[in-house]
């Protein structure tokens, strides 16, 4: 289905205000200006977008300062803004639940707030939680991995639609997109396949950030009827990775320990729609995947194939839970070693191709998971029928092309 291109009702907050000097800084890269979080700015500026309003706050753990505290702490000590709410998503505000798991309606016992439990809720569910809550206004700040499948980006677009059926303001804080910002990559979501891991049709690797992404939602979906501010990062360009931005890295959800497993998730979480296992269970999840009855051959298949940026180990695992719990497996480990090369999607659709021909137990999972992840049977029914990788993401090239050029609007940051 084509993006249309409708206007857009947002404003970006640039303060420009400098830090104190004895704020705690981590680590900076030599020559480069440590990036600033749009928290981080907010802050800067006492709060004023959001003075005399009652705010509830959408994050999780990974909504922290550059010294490791947790926001919903460091506004609920400061008088200047008044927090009033916390909405917790998949996982949980503290960060307790397993995947397909929230940690529920409770009072937070550190700073005594409501927290209330977003996960699966959306549409008028989720602005009876806004209006129930009493906010004025909603502010999201959770980091999120680039990928179409992980479910913090549909949090974001269930919390605006549900605010703006509550009449609540809206504020994205934006921060890095992990893996860099440079191009999207891989297929655009059918409609018609939509689910919470996909709503609407973006790439599979969409190349934005949370702000970007939350200007484009707006505009594209759901017709400019959120009050919408976006509050922009500084210091920070597309073609920057994690490590580029000296911020701390916490883990978004309890299997993406690392930048590393951010890095190859796009394309190797393909594989929760087959048998065999993606890493969970592992201290390297996605970067690991195997099955019981693979052997070397899958390593130096996928040698043989040169891929750009990445290598691949014969790799022996036993997974502490989820698929092949307490089993050996055989499979790979991918090691990257040209980031700026290194195309996830790609490599995955190479993967799964592979894994096929050389294990005569492969099988897609019964309930067809893999075209929710790809957003469409296309990668599938190609698979089946002996199509090869080159093949395969050529067939998704003209909606991903369509795509690229709605993206460019909504995009905030050069480089």
């Amino acid at each position: 289905m084509p993006l249309s291109r409708r206007g857009l009702l947002t404003a970006t907050l640039a303060t420009g205000v400098a830090p104190p000097a004895d704020a705690a800084e981590p680590r900076e890269r030599a020559g480069r200006q440590r990036t600033r979080t749009g928290f981080d700015r907010l802050a800067e500026n006492a709060y004023r977008p959001l003075a005399g309003q009652r705010v509830g706050l959408v994050t999780n753990p990974t909504g922290v300062t550059p010294d490791v505290r947790h926001i919903v702490d460091v506004m609920h000590a400061d008088p200047r803004v008044r927090l009033t709410a916390v909405f917790g998503p998949e996982h949980g505000f503290r960060g307790t639940a397993q995947a397909g798991g929230s940690q529920g309606r409770y009072d937070d016992p550190a700073t005594g707030l409501p927290v209330y439990d977003t996960y699966t809720r959306s549409g008028q569910a989720l602005a009876d939680i806004f209006t129930a809550s009493a906010v004025d206004t909603v502010v999201f700040d959770i980091q999120d991995v680039g990928a179409r499948f992980y479910t913090y980006i549909w949090t974001l677009y269930d919390c605006m639609e549900a605010a703006a059926l509550a009449g609540k303001r809206f504020m994205v804080l934006d921060r890095p997109n992990p893996v860099g910002g440079r191009s999207a990559s891989g297929p655009v979501l059918d409609p018609a396949f939509a689910t919470f891991v996909g709503r609407r049709p973006i790439a599979q690797a969409h190349g934005m950030t949370a702000a970007e992404l939350a200007r484009l939602f707006n505009a594209e979906f759901l017709d400019g009827k959120v009050r919408l501010t976006t509050v922009a990062m500084s210091g920070w360009r597309r073609s920057d990775f994690y490590d580029d931005t000296a911020l701390p890295w916490v883990p978004p959800s309890p299997n993406m320990p690392t930048p590393d497993t951010a890095l190859v998730y796009s394309g190797t979480c393909l594989f929760e729609g087959t048998n065999l296992s993606e890493g969970r269970g592992t201290t390297r999840p996605f970067e690991l995947l195997g099955a019981e009855g693979i052997d070397g051959r899958w390593a130096s298949a996928l040698g043989e194939l040169a891929l750009p940026g990445v290598r691949f180990r014969e790799a022996y695992f036993a997974p502490t839970f989820s698929k092949f719990q307490g089993r050996t497996v055989g499979g790979v480990q991918l090691h990257v070693h040209r980031r700026e090369l290194f195309d996830p999607v790609r490599t995955g659709i190479a993967l799964l191709v592979t894994a096929r021909q050389v294990w005569s137990g492969f099988a897609w999972r019964a309930d067809h998971w893999i075209d929710k992840l790809t957003g469409s049977a296309l990668v599938r029914t190609m698979i089946d029928a002996g199509a090869g990788t080159d093949e395969i993401v050529a067939a998704w090239q003209p909606g991903l092309a369509a795509f690229r050029a709605v993206r460019r609007t909504y995009l905030m940051y050069d480089g």
